[in-house]
Parts: structure tokens; C-alpha cells; sequence
């Protein structure tokens, strides 16, 4: 039996080395298949991932709210006022949430509004509360 590297009528015939076309195609192929069904997977773990800051900064500065006011007995409208930032609205350290303040008499609510790319791709959590009493809305965006 002769083998690839032998003398055959003279010429000598040497194994090719590479891809061919359809085995290249094939692989371009799967990849392809892999990543649409991968991608969403992705962008809905980062949207989630993204979500937890806002509930994860509205508890801390209601326990800012809550501090203020055993100190003053008063709850501000002012999230400067908590030493968070220099202004009325915080804006969270990545930039996908504006939390704002807002008191009536004895009470308040924080409200996280959801800003950029993470307001387009997380329709259903476009607005998380939290108030004085511990009441979290929508509850969807609280869990997990």
C-alpha cells in the first residue's frame, strides 16, 4: 500500500494542509447558530445584573432617609442633603439610575429611574420605589 509521500508514477504527492471551504463554512456556520441562541442569554443576564444597583442604592439611602430623620426628625426631598452627591437627584456610580426623593409630611419615597441603554432594554423596570415604611414597587424588579 503506498502512502501519501511515496513516488506514484513518478510524482511525488504530498497530504494538503489547511481547511477546505465547506469544513470552513461548517464552523462559520455553528458559530453562528451558537451565538443566536447564546446573545440573548447574555443580554438578559447584564440587564439583570445592571437592575441590582437600583435596589441595592435605594435601601442605602433609605436607611440615609431613616438616619436623617432620627437625628432631625424630618425626612428630606434633597438626596444631597444624605452627603450623596451635590445635587436633589443621585445618579448612581454606573449611570443606568437617577434616584430622586419626594416627602410629604411625615413620609417619603425614592424613586429609581432607569436612564440610557438600561431604560430601553429594561422595559418592565423603568421606575423601582422603595417608601418609609418599607414598601418596595414593582416587586418584580426587587427579586432576584
Amino acid at each position: 500500500m503506498l502512502k501519501n509521500s511515496e513516488n506514484i508514477g513518478g510524482n511525488k504527492r504530498k497530504k494538503p494542509m489547511g481547511f477546505t471551504l465547506i469544513e470552513l463554512m461548517i464552523t462559520v456556520a455553528i458559530v453562528g447558530i451558537l451565538a443566536a441562541v447564546v446573545y440573548p442569554s447574555y443580554n438578559d443576564f447584564v440587564v439583570r445584573s445592571n437592575r441590582s444597583e437600583a435596589p441595592r442604592e435605594l435601601v442605602r439611602l433609605a436607611n440615609l432617609q431613616e438616619q436623617l430623620f432620627v437625628d432631625s426628625r424630618a425626612y428630606t426631598a434633597d438626596i444631597s442633603d444624605l452627603g450623596e452627591g451635590t445635587t436633589a437627584i443621585y445618579e448612581t456610580l454606573s449611570k443606568n439610575y437617577k434616584i430622586s426623593s419626594t416627602v410629604v409630611d411625615n413620609t417619603f419615597t425614592l424613586t429609581a429611574d432607569a436612564q440610557g441603554a438600561q431604560k430601553i432594554n429594561d422595559a418592565d423596570c423603568i421606575k423601582i420605589e422603595i417608601t418609609d415604611t418599607g414598601k418596595k414597587t414593582p416587586i418584580s424588579c426587587w427579586e432576584g
